[in-house]
């Protein structure tokens, strides 16, 4: 199973980080001990003192797929739901720095939290409201509509480098919003309206 993320996918958070808006994907991969899952509590690593939350729709691929035709993209998944890719900032910063890959700050354990899915039959991929709550104030209010790379544009491009796989997760990019996390912060988010992820920071 592979946790792949799209970086910069959404313009205004890209403009907060006083990033160029990218021409094509940015992509990275988080490893399977990065999946954390089940309403299970975020332990906030020691070797960080910046860890941001990014609120991110996650596509769960369901079939195997190489090359994939964008006017196909939408047979390779089924299912729609929330996720946080926790960055440590600060880390990332040192990295972006001195040019290096962003491993250190992305991909460490338990750092990509998913919450529930939802057959992507419910929703409308190009129009799909989603929210942030960090302890019950609205923090990221974002929608797909307003993506870059759409789904299928990311699953045709991803496919051409990776082979997808049954299970496979990709994390979509997070919209504007994104901040620190401290300990005994709670974070909420919610899909169209419905709670789809719980996580507590510890």
């Amino acid at each position: 199973m592979k946790i792949i993320c799209i970086g910069r996918n959404y313009i205004d958070h890209a403009k907060e980080l006083n990033n160029p808006v990218p021409k094509s994907p940015i992509i990275f991969m988080k490893p399977s001990t990065a999946l954390l899952k089940d309403g299970k509590p975020f332990y906030h690593p020691d070797f960080s003192e910046n860890v941001h939350y990014e609120l991110e729709v996650v596509l769960k691929i369901s079939k195997n797929g190489k090359a994939i035709a964008e006017r196909y993209a939408e047979d390779y998944y089924d299912a729609v739901g929330l996720g946080i890719d926790f960055t440590a900032r600060d880390i990332q910063d040192k990295c972006k720095d001195k040019g290096h890959p962003w491993e250190l700050a992305k991909s460490f354990d338990n750092s990509a939290v998913v919450g529930d899915f939802i057959e992507k039959s419910k929703f409308d991929a190009l129009g799909i409201k989603f929210q942030l709550m960090k302890n019950g104030v609205l923090t990221q209010d974002g929608n797909t509509k307003d993506l870059i790379f759409n789904f299928c544009y990311l699953i045709n491009y991803i496919s051409g480098y990776f082979t997808l796989q049954k299970g496979d997760l990709i994390f979509t990019g997070t919209p504007a919003g994104v901040g620190k996390v401290n300990i005994g912060d709670h974070l909420e988010g919610y899909l169209e309206g419905q709670k789809m992820l719980d996580c507590r920071i510890k």
